[in-house]
């Protein structure tokens, strides 16, 4: 199975860090894909968002 960048692109699309975006703190957004067929993590993606300063 190749991986799809799916589950970054998610977490983006649904704008799951903008709660976290007032603290200042440097949010970490993590993808991790599975596979149906490995049952396993076939990848993972991470990507730094920073926060915006109260």
């Amino acid at each position: 199975m190749v991986p799809e960048g799916k589950a970054l692109a998610q977490l983006k699309a649904k704008n799951y860090a903008a709660k976290y975006l007032a603290s200042g703190e440097p949010i970490d957004l993590i993808g991790v894909e599975f596979s149906k067929e490995a049952r396993n993590v076939v990848a993972f993606e991470v990507e730094r968002v920073a926060g915006m300063a109260p």
